[in-house]
């Protein structure tokens, strides 16, 4: 079979991953010289605590999986099974950490609820007051700016890859065949157009005007080395207020009595927080849904995060080196981990899974791939 692969994001790079190893050709079409999206733009968090329950927490447990494979064939992905803390304080916050321990599903997300000693154990960089941390020992990280590249670099290996960079896809020719803005003709057994971001041109042609996936902006930064490490993914008890697996009575009692600070709140903020191999440290995010998005980037979201990382880390924070701002699609059901859709025969639009892009990436693809018998 020959599958060509439209998008070099990680979803795009994963599905031409699968079809690779199945034993499949594979062309592989990226309209910039290498993606420049939200696949470079994250965290490179491999985050299991936050996900909803059912599907989309299978979906992360498998991607996990996955990614500790690859990443031991493909040591340059940077994969660490560093896990995470989120160190709360007070009752409120507790009362939430607590729920989370009790869900039927904890233990298959490696949930543990520490004292602050048995925190800064094993993350002595938390030298910040706080009164426990919920542990999620699935969390892992790559290192997101180079693991595109890094995939790359292993599917080139193969005679049966090719990546054609610096080429838009402008139209679907018949079935399963595409026409670049150079004028060539990409004929294969199955197209996968996996262009992230971009919802306009020919996705809206093939997908029709009424896709349900939306774009969502959101501001990062990036500082100097921290001088020692940190050995864990941090989060604050704002992720709680994001991410479905901490719904809770606990959870609305929280918002209820203790909304979040106002800056947080009208970006709809949370801190993440993940150690660079270099030493830097990679800390958001906001959240933006309003088209259209400012093209400026926020202070007042920096400093916020700022204070909160302080707060936690009980020290100043080295400077910063990076801000960047980024978009990424997310399909407008919840319940939805990516939106998949046969838009021709034979073609397939692969897009939506916000957050969970570098997360789920790689049972993504391969959900595709047993979908369509490659």
């Amino acid at each position: 079979m020959r599958v060509i692969v439209v998008g070099a994001g990680v979803v795009g790079t994963m599905h031409a991953w699968h079809a690779v190893e199945r034993g499949h050709e594979v062309v592989q079409i990226e309209r910039e010289a290498e993606a420049r999206g939200a696949s470079l733009r994250n965290f490179g968090q491999i985050w299991v605590s936050g996900r909803a329950g059912g599907e989309e927490l299978r979906t992360a447990l498998r991607a996990r999986e996955l990614w500790e494979r690859i990443g031991g064939r493909v040591p340059a992905l940077g994969f660490r099974p560093n896990g995470s803390l989120t160190p709360v304080r007070g009752d409120l916050e507790h009362a939430v950490a607590e729920a989370a321990v009790a869900r039927p599903d904890a233990a298959a997300r490696g949930y543990r609820l520490l004292t602050p000693g048995e925190a800064r154990a094993l993350n002595p960089a938390l030298r910040g007051a706080f009164d426990a941390a919920l542990h999620c020992e699935r969390d892992a990280a790559v290192e997101p700016r180079t693991a595109q590249l890094a995939l790359r670099a292993a599917l080139l290996k193969s005679p049966r890859y090719t990546f054609l960079p610096g080429r838009e896809v402008r139209e679907v020719i018949g079935e399963r065949a595409v026409r670049d803005d150079h004028g060539d003709l990409h004929t294969g057994d199955a197209v996968v157009l996996c262009t992230g971001a971009w919802l306009s041109g020919l996705v809206r042609e093939l997908a029709g005007p009424d896709l349900p996936v939306r774009r969502v902006r959101l501001q990062m930064m990036q500082t100097a080395p921290l001088g020692e490490p940190l050995t864990t993914s941090v989060a604050d008890a704002d992720s709680f207020r994001y991410y479905p697996a901490y719904t809770s009575p606990a959870l609305d009692e929280l918002n209820a009595r203790r909304p979040q600070e106002p800056t947080a709140a009208e970006h709809r903020m949370q801190l993440l927080m993940v150690q660079r191999a270099d030493g830097g440290l990679t800390i958001g995010d906001t959240h933006e849904y309003e088209h259209p998005f400012a093209f400026d980037t926020l202070e007042d979201p920096y400093e916020h995060l700022t204070g909160v990382v302080e707060s936690l880390l009980g020290r100043p924070l080295p400077a910063v080196r990076r801000r960047w701002a980024g978009v990424y699609a997310q399909a407008l059901d919840p319940g939805r981990v990516v939106h998949r859709q046969r838009v021709r025969d034979g073609v397939w639009l692969v897009t939506g899974p916000g957050g969970r892009g570098m997360t789920c990436a790689p049972a993504i693809a391969e959900t595709t791939a047993d979908e369509l018998n490659w």
